[in-house]
This record gives C-alpha cells, structure tokens and sequence, in this order.
C-alpha cells in the first residue's frame, strides 16, 4: 500500500463522527477553556457566600458546611463536617496540582533557568517578608499573632484573570515574570504550612508517609504507568499525613513534585513510531484476527498517551476540575462572613489588609530593584517601575491560599476579622493593580509605534555618528592636504 493510500485510509480512522452532545457542549467547552473565567467565576463564589452570610438564611447556609460526612470500613471510622472534607481532601487536589505546576516550572519552565528565575524568586521572597512583618508589626504580642503567614501569599487564579482582561495590552514577559512569581509565592506557601500551620506530631503515621511515599518513587523508577495504583498510594499517603499532624495538604504538592515529568516516547522518534504503527495496522487490517487487532490498537493508544508526560496529562486533566469545581467549592464554604463595620476596624484585619495591599507591592518593588541594582535580574521587556508597582500590587491578591492558612492559624472571632481583612487588602490591591497597568501600559499599538520611534532614533544617531565621523575624517584630509600650513600659520 502506497503511502497516498495510507494517509487516506488513516485520515478517514480518524474522521470520527461527531454526536449531538459533542455539539450542544462544545460551546461551553470552549467557553471554560478561557482563562479569565475561573477567576470570574471564584469572585462570583465569593459574593454569593458573601451575600448568604448577611441574609436571612446564614444560619442554614453556614449549617451545611458543618453536615458530617463518614467513610466506615470495619473498625475503621473516618468522619468529619463537609467543610473539612473541602479544606482537607478536596483541597489536596489543588495543592496536588500546584505541584505539578512548581516541577513544571522548573523542568521546563521560567524556573529551570537561573538567570530568568532571580527576578520573579526575589520578588517573590520580597513579597512574603515584607507582608509577614508588616503583619507582626501590629500583631507581635497579641491574640492574633500566629496569623503573620496570612498575607504572604499570592492567588494566582484571579491574577491571571484580571491579566486577562487586558489581553493583549499585557506584555507577554510581564505576564510569565507574575506567573512565575506567583508558583514561587505558592511553594512558599506550602513550606509555611508544613513548618508553622502543623501540631502534634506523630512519628509512627509519619514513618508510613515514608513508606508510601518511597514506593511511590520505587515505582516511578521501575516504570509502573496506570494512575489507579497511584491513586491507590496517594489516598494512603493523604490519610497517613492526615493522622501525622501535618496538613494533608502536603501530601498533594509532595506527590505532585513526585510526578515524572518526562515522555517514555521522545518528541523526535514520536512521529516514526506512530506511522510505523498506523501502516503495521492499515496493511494488515484485513489479515488479523480480532485479538490482533486490539492488540495493535491497545499498542497505538499507548504509543499516543505515552508520547506525553504523566505531569502534563495529569496537569491537564485535573486543572478543570480545580479551576471550576474545588476553587469555587472552597469559596462558597469559607468566604461567607458576616460584614461589621467593627471588625473591618479590628487590628487582625488592619494588620492583614496593610500586609496585602502595602507590603506585597513595597515589598516586591523593592526587592526586584535590589537585584537589578546588583547586577543579577533585569526588568522584563516592555516593563517600567510604574507596571512593576502595577504588578506588585495585582500580588496582593491573596484571596484562596490566604484563607486557607487563616483558617489553620486563626480561630473564630480572629478567623472572621482575617476573613474580612484578607477581602478588603485582596479587593484594594485589585483596584490599585488594575488602575497603574491601565494607566502606564500602552496599548499594542502605541508600543509599536514606540519600537518603530526608538528604531528610527538609533538609526538616526548611528547615522549622525557616522556624519560627525566622516566631517572629522574630511577635516583631517583637507588638513594633510594643504601641507599642514592651515595648523600652522597661527603659530608663525
């Protein structure tokens, strides 16, 4: 068979016939693939919980966070309110593939090199100090104390979806520099739960949280491939985490940083080893039996889900399901707070809000000027002081990962005064974020322009350089061909 027929035959395998649900739902698959809408929809979450905590209805509706859900097997009893079930379990999903996103990131990503990580590490640790002492400042000694992580760390959904909304306005290295930020300011986060937010330990769950988490890695080396037996490990190493005294939420970054981020079958012998298989399979079509047959399309499917990394399927698969169900879940059970004029006075949400919506942008404003004063990190192209201090404060937006160290450090009436402070700086650091980059970022077109001017401007000195040079040269000339008596009559 000529290779024109293959393709043919090959292409008409692949024309698979589109069903009436694939139509009534590709409007909506495309319209959750935009990446503002997650944080549109986390803001919507908020407000309605927002808005249920100051009706008539808060007590019913804080009641349902506190229904007991159980899992008994045998003498084995698991029980907790659904709003543990959120913070604990569902949450380790999203912390499982913030994991994926840091290796990612320094796999392949900004991070992995150091020149073009300094800035967005710097930034990032900036950042988190500032915040944290700006928050002891007015804290040290008092009831609200251990809160001082509240504020150190940065809500990556909703920056990228107000950085949405000025689409291509956005220089493309502003955006990867906040990105970056922002996974650094996550890892951050994660040490702070780990070290800080973690009580009564227990040695022996954490003796197993080693073993599960060496087969882990025993298996990634041998090369077991199918997600249900890590499935099965992962829930054990959760659950050993749960009963060791540290935040089961470790255990997803951990597993996470554990993933194996590269392909069993190479980006360059990818596209050979899968035409080899197609014409293996077209050819000999009408010869095999039908076990042939699932065998070499059994074969062709994993040639195709192995020609990508267990990180990047992983990454891919989880991410909808975290952006717009676990997030939006995790909103609805923790953003509902009564709003009193009293506690938006208290000293636990001042500390928070001035630790937001100051000490995030002073703080990597200063930091990112220190580094590039030494020499180690540059500004992103495109980017001045003003954007920095634009993007500095879009980092104070610290609404998911803020209230959920809050809700490990604070307690009832401190919990609800950290709630309020975490809204008011993470809504003050929107505005001002959202003003300075519509106010110092040009629009595409005006950059352009403004290339095209510095282009024109370097042009025209290079050539008035080279003007001033030929004059000189000419000068020099006429000089040596009078003799030299022009240079010297004055002196007779």
């Amino acid at each position: 068979m000529s290779d024109e027929e293959l393709q043919r035959n090959s292409l008409s395998l692949t024309d698979i016939p589109q069903t009436r649900i694939d139509r009534w739902t590709r409007p909506f698959v495309r319209f959750f693939q935009i990446q503002s809408v997650s944080g549109f929809l986390l803001v919507g979450c908020m407000a309605i919980a927002l808005i249920l905590a100051n009706s008539p209805w808060s007590e019913s509706f804080a009641g349902i966070w506190d229904i007991r859900i159980g899992l008994t097997i045998g003498h084995f009893e698991l029980n907790k309110p659904l709003l543990l079930w959120i913070n604990d379990g569902l949450m380790t999903v999203f912390f499982f593939v913030v994991g994926l996103e840091i290796k990612r990131e320094f796999v392949s990503g900004e991070l992995n090199d150091p020149r073009k990580a300094v800035l967005p590490v710097v930034a990032a640790v900036g950042g988190m100090l500032l915040p944290a002492c700006i928050y002891l400042w007015f804290q040290r000694g008092q009831p609200g104390q251990s809160g001082w992580g509240v504020p150190v760390a940065t809500d990556i959904a909703f920056v990228a979806g107000f950085l949405a909304l000025f689409g291509a306005r956005i220089p493309i290295s502003l955006k990867i520099m906040l990105m970056a930020l922002a996974i650094v300011d996550d890892l951050g986060a994660i040490v702070l739960i780990a070290c800080f937010y973690s009580s009564d330990i227990s040695f022996g769950a954490l003796g197993v949280v080693l073993i599960g988490l060496g087969m882990t890695y025993l298996f990634n080396r041998i090369g077991i491939r199918p997600v249900s037996i890590y499935l099965i490990l992962g829930t054990g190493v959760w659950f050993a985490f749960l009963k060791s005294g540290i935040h089961p939420t470790v255990a997803g970054v951990l597993l996470g940083f554990m993933t194996p981020s590269k392909t069993w079958v190479g980006t360059a012998g990818f596209p050979h080893l899968l035409t080899g298989l197609l014409k293996r399979l077209v050819t000999r079509s009408h010869e095999s039996t039908q076990k042939q047959r699932y065998r070499a399309l059994d074969l062709l499917a994993t040639t195709a889900r192995e020609g990508t990394s267990p990180l990047e399927r992983l990454e891919a698969k989880l991410h909808p399901w975290v952006a717009f169900l676990i997030m939006p879940l995790f909103a609805l059970a923790n953003a509902g707070v009564k709003i009193e004029l009293a506690a938006l006075g208290s000293s636990v949400a001042i500390a928070i809000a001035c630790g937001l919506a100051l000490g995030k942008p002073i703080g990597i404003l200063l930091f990112s000027w220190i580094a590039i004063r030494l020499g180690i990190a540059r500004l992103p192209s495109d980017v001045n002081w003003w954007i920095m201090l634009g993007a500095g404060c879009l980092g104070g937006i610290g609404f998911t990962m803020s209230i959920f160290i809050a809700s490990l450090a604070l307690q009832s009436n401190l919990l609800n005064q950290g709630k309020i402070g975490i809204l008011a700086g993470s809504a003050i650091s929107a505005v001002l974020g959202c003003l300075l980059l519509f106010l110092f970022i040009p629009s595409p077109t005006r950059r352009t322009l403004g290339r095209n001017h510095d282009l024109l401007s370097d042009q025209t000195s290079t050539a008035s350089i080279y003007s001033q040079e030929n004059s000189e040269n000419r000068s020099q000339d006429r000089w040596s061909d009078d003799g030299g008596q022009a240079g010297r009559t004055g002196e007779n």
